[in-house]
């Protein structure tokens, strides 16, 4: 009967299933909950976060839409994590280049790092003021130091043997970096590319609950919770998750297509 199941389990048609279970199971125990709660403040039953879901369009509490408030949160994000890729990539890459700029700036990199980017919002709303200018600075703060940091352990992990090889036919420094350490360097950038976008989507999320912010995700969750309306709370968070999943899956679909190399070679 257990080798039975064993097949039954891993066929070629469960397979491809198997990542349904836990989600209907989640939704199984949460419908549950709620009816045994029976408290739609607590928590809501599934039926009145989906008819929040089913009309993307349709404007809540006069805030907008969940497909506007989406947008506006996702224009934020990648500014944000642009500005600070834009800042850290560099920086990584001469930092693992050479040891002096290392030294010179990792002391500031360690004191600086875990330090939360929400500990920064009162010093970004004194600087840039109530709007874009603080969000994008707590943003791509948020993005800088993973990208910083992938950015320098891939610099550090191109092979020595290709970089003696391009010195030994006459690169220079130029050439080194944009032919062989670049290139050798970038799945690692990537990697830390994803993890920081992830980061800065968190981030946006909490921008948006400062004060003066009036559109966004964050901005519906905080306004939403005013009115008790925590069906619009949940819809937002699932929301959030979906676009963040499907970020994830595309710049990893280009970084298994980019980068299969790097794979072949481990």
């Amino acid at each position: 009967m257990r080798e039975g199941f064993g097949k039954l389990w891993n066929g070629g048609g469960a397979r491809n299933l198997r990542w349904a279970v836990l989600p209907i199971l989640f939704l199984v125990a949460w419908e549950i909950a709620a009816i045994l709660i029976d408290n739609p403040f607590i928590l809501p039953r599934i039926e009145s976060v989906a008819s929040v879901l089913a009309t993307p369009f349709a404007s809540i509490l006069g805030t907008g839409s969940l497909v506007h408030n989406a947008s506006v949160s996702l224009q934020r994000v990648l500014v944000g994590f642009l500005v600070g890729a834009a800042l850290a990539i560099p920086l990584g890459i001469a930092m693992g280049r050479w040891e002096f700029v290392e030294e010179l700036v990792n002391p500031l990199v360690q004191i600086f790092r875990p330090v939360p980017p929400l500990a920064w919002v009162p010093l970004a709303l004194a600087w840039f003021r109530i709007g874009l200018g603080s969000m994008v600075f707590i943003i791509a703060l948020g993005a800088f130091f993973p990208v910083l940091l992938n950015t320098l352990d891939g610099v550090r992990s191109v092979k020595r043997t290709w970089i003696e090889a391009a010195m030994t036919l006459g690169a220079r420094e130029r050439q080194l970096l944009v032919r062989v350490i670049l290139p050798g360097a970038l799945p690692t950038i990537w990697t830390g590319l994803r993890v920081a976008f992830g980061i800065a989507w968190m981030c946006v999320v909490a921008a948006e609950m400062m004060p003066g912010t009036s559109s966004g995700l964050g901005y519906l969750i905080l306004y939403s919770y005013n009115f008790s309306q925590v069906q619009v709370i949940v819809a937002g968070m699932i929301v959030i998750g979906l676009i963040g999943l499907g970020i994830d899956f595309c710049l990893r679909q280009v970084e298994s297509r980019w980068f299969r190399w790097r794979e072949l070679e481990r």
